[in-house]
C-alpha cells in the first residue's frame, strides 16, 4: 500500500464524518477547515483560494466527494512528501470522526486505545470503499494481540464468531471492531492494563514499524564505557534511547545493504557481544543473554537482507502476500463457479438434447404403432379381400372353364395385383427394419447418459478427497497446537517455582537486615554511653580521675601530684596559663 493509500484512507474517515446526513456531500465551509488542517499536519503550503476556484460553480449549494476528489488530489496528495509526522495526521482525522461515530460505552479501553486500533484498521483494510477488514485480517489481528498479551489463541471461540458474520459478508467496520476489542470478547480474563500493552504492542510493530525492542548494553566510542539504553529496530535503522519511555533519544545506527551483523567473544568482562558494523563506524553491544542476542542478530541481519533486495518490512510483505492470496483463492473460486456454471449449462443441454431425442423416440414409436396398426389393417383388408376373391374365383372357375380365352386379360389383372401385395409386404417390413434402427439409437442415448452419471460421480470423489485432506491439515495444526500449549505449561510452573524461592531469600534477607539495623543501634547506644561518660571526667578531673596505668618513662610532678596529667593534657592546659606566669 502506497502512501497516497494511506492517506485517502484516513481522509475517507473524516469526511464521511462530515457527511452527516449520508448523502455523499459536505459543505464548502467543512471542507475547508479539512484541507486546511490537512495541509498544517502535512507542512504543505496551504492556497486558500484554491477550493473557491475549484468550485466557483457552486459557491452556495454542498460539494459531493466526487467533486472534492479533483482538488484533493490536485493540490494536496500531489505536494505531499514523506517529511511530516504520520500519528499527527491519522489523530488528526481520527478526531474529526471518532467524535460522531465512537460510543465509549462499555469500553475497557482508553480512547488513545481506541485510536491504535483504528490506525491498525486502516492498514489491514481492504483498498476498496466504504473500508472493511475481512475475517482473515481480523483473525491475524487478535491472533496477534492475544499472543501480545501472554494468552493463548482459542481457534473454535473464533471460528464460532465467524458464524455470526456470515449474514455481515464476513467483514467489519472500524467501529465494530473497536466494540470487538473494547468490549473484551477475546480478552476475558486480562485486566485493562494487560489490553491496552497488547493493543500497543501490535500497533508499535503493524504502525511505528517496530520489529524489536528491549534493553542492552552499548560501549561508548569516545569514553569507552558501557551503558544500558532501550533499543528499537525499525526496518532501515536501530534507535537507542535512555530508557523504554522514548523521551531522551540518545542515537541512531543506520541500516542498508552494505551493513553487517557479527557476533563477538566475550571481553572486558561482558558476556553475549556482538557488533553492528556501517559504513562509517561501528558499535558493540551486549545483550542480557545468548537467546536475546540471537533473536536481536536474526533480526538485524533480516533488516539488512531485506534492504539489500529491496523488499518492504515482513509485516508489510505478509500482507501482501495475504491479500494476494485471497485474490488467488477468489480468482479460483470464480473460475470454479465458472466452470461449475458451464457444466449446468451442458448438463442442462444435455438434458434438453435427450429431451428432444426422447420426444423423437417416442414420435418414432408412436409413427412405428401407427404404420403397424395400418399395416395390420392392410392385411386384414387384403385377407378379407383375397377370401372375397377367392370365392369370386370359385364362383367363376366354373364359368371360367368355359371362357377361358374371354378371361385371359382378367388373369392378367389379377397377377399385377399379387406384385403390388407382394411390393407392399417389402414396404412393411423396411418400415419394421427402420423401428429396430430407432430402438438402438434410444439405447445409444442411454448409455450416453450413464457415462455422464459416472463422470459426474468421480468429480464428486474428487471434491471428497480434497475435504479430508483439509479435515488432515486441520487437525494436525490442532496437535501442533496442544504441543505448545503443554510446553507452555512446563514453564510456567517452573517460573512459579522460582518465584517462591525468590520470596523465601527476600524474606530471609529482611531479617538479617533487620539484626544488623539491631545490632548497629545498640553499637551506637553504647558509644555514645562512652563518649557522655568520657566528657564528664575531662570535665571534672580535678577531683577525680580514671586509674590508668601509668608509663614507663620519668613522670612530671605537679601540685595535684605526680603522673596526675599526661604530656598531652599538660600542653594543653600551658596555653591556658597566663604569660607572666609562664615567664
Amino acid at each position: 500500500m502506497g502512501l497516497r493509500d494511506e492517506l485517502l484512507k484516513a481522509i475517507w474517515h473524516a469526511f464521511t464524518a462530515l457527511d452527516v446526513d449520508k448523502s455523499g456531500k459536505v459543505s464548502k465551509s467543512q471542507l475547508k477547515v479539512l484541507s486546511h488542517n490537512l495541509c498544517t499536519v502535512m507542512k504543505i503550503p496551504h492556497d486558500p483560494v484554491s477550493l473557491e476556484e475549484h468550485f466557483r460553480d457552486d459557491d452556495e449549494g454542498p460539494v459531493s466527494n466526487q467533486g472534492y476528489m479533483p482538488y484533493l488530489n490536485r493540490f494536496i496528495l500531489d505536494k505531499v512528501q514523506d517529511n511530516f509526522d504520520r500519528i499527527d495526521f491519522n489523530r488528526m482525522c481520527w478526531t474529526l470522526c471518532a467524535r460522531k461515530n465512537l460510543n465509549r460505552n462499555h469500553l475497557l479501553i482508553s480512547d488513545d486505545d481506541a485510536f491504535k486500533i483504528w490506525c491498525i484498521f486502516n492498514f489491514l483494510s481492504e483498498d476498496r470503499y466504504p473500508l472493511v477488514m475481512v475475517s482473515e485480517e481480523i483473525e491475524y489481528f487478535l491472533r496477534k494481540q492475544t499472543e501480545a498479551m501472554g494468552g493463548s489463541w482459542i481457534e473454535e471461540k473464533f471460528e464460532e464468531y465467524k458464524l455470526q458474520l456470515s449474514s455481515k459478508h464476513q467483514c467489519l467496520n472500524v467501529w465494530e471492531l473497536i466494540e470487538l476489542v473494547g468490549m473484551g470478547h477475546f480478552s476475558k480474563g486480562m485486566d485493562r492494563q494487560t489490553l491496552s500493552m497488547g493493543i500497543n504492542e501490535v500497533f508499535q510493530e503493524l504502525i511505528l514499524d517496530v520489529l524489536k525492542q528491549g534493553y542492552m548494553m552499548k560501549k561508548g566510542h569516545k569514553r569507552k564505557n558501557w551503558t544500558e539504553r532501550w533499543f528499537l529496530l525499525k526496518p532501515n535503522l536501530i534507535s537507542y534511547y535512555a530508557s523504554e519511555d522514548l523521551t531522551e533519544k540518545k542515537g541512531d545506527i543506520l541500516l542498508d545493504g552494505n551493513c553487517c551483523v557479527e557476533s563477538l567473544p566475550d571481553k572486558e568482562g561482558k558476556k553475549c557481544l556482538f557488533y553492528v558494523k556501517c559504513s562509517d563506524k561501528s558499535f558493540e553491544i551486549s545483550a542480557s543473554d545468548k537467546k536475546k542476542k540471537q533473536e536481536w542478530i536474526q533480526a538485524i541481519q533480516t533488516c539488512i537482507t531485506l534492504l539489500k533486495v529491496g523488499r518492504p518490512a515482513p509485516h508489510h510483505e505478509a500482507r501482501q502476500k495475504r491479500r494476494e492470496l485471497r485474490q488467488k483463492q477468489q480468482a479460483e473460486q470464480e473460475e470454479l463457479e465458472l466452470r461449475m456454471r458451464e457444466l449446468q449449462t451442458a448438463n442442462e443441454n444435455k438434458q434438453r438434447e435427450l429431451e428432444a431425442m426422447r420426444k423423437k423416440l417416442e414420435e418414432a414409436a408412436a409413427n412405428a404403432a401407427e404404420e403397424e396398426r395400418r399395416r395390420l389393417q392392410t392385411q386384414s383388408e387384403l385377407q378379407d379381400l383375397y377370401r372375397v376373391e377367392m370365392d369370386k374365383e370359385k364362383m367363376v372357375r366354373q364359368q371360367m372353364e368355359e371362357q377361358v380365352a374371354q378371361k385371359s386379360s382378367e388373369l392378367e389383372q389379377y397377377l399385377q395385383r399379387v406384385r403390388e401385395l407382394e411390393n407392399m409386404y417389402h414396404r412393411l417390413e423396411e418400415a419394421l427394419e427402420e423401428e429396430r434402427q430407432a430402438r438402438q439409437d434410444e439405447e445409444t442415448v442411454r448409455k450416453l447418459q450413464a457415462r455422464l452419471l459416472e463422470e459426474e460421480v468421480s468429480k464428486r470423489a474428487e471434491l471428497e478427497q480434497i475435504h479430508l485432506y483439509q479435515q488432515e491439515t486441520i487437525s494436525q495444526t490442532q496437535a501442533e497446537k496442544q504441543e505448545l500449549e503443554r510446553e507452555r505449561l512446563a514453564k510456567e510452573s517452573a517460573l512459579q517455582s522460582a518465584m517462591q524461592q525468590l520470596q523465601q531469600l527476600e524474606a530471609d534477607r529482611r531479617g538479617a537486615l533487620e539484626q544488623y539495623e539491631e545490632v548497629m543501634k545498640k553499637l551506637a547506644d553504647a558509644a555514645n554511653n562512652t563518649k557522655s561518660w568520657k566528657d564528664k571526667v575531662v570535665y571534672h578531673e580535678g577531683l577525680m580521675r580514671l586509674i590508668q596505668p601509668g608509663p614507663k618513662h620519668p613522670q612530671k610532678i605537679t601540685n595535684w601530684g605526680p603522673a596526675a596529667f599526661t604530656e598531652k593534657e599538660l600542653s594543653l592546659r600551658e596555653k591556658d596559663w597566663p604569660l607572666d606566669f609562664t615567664q
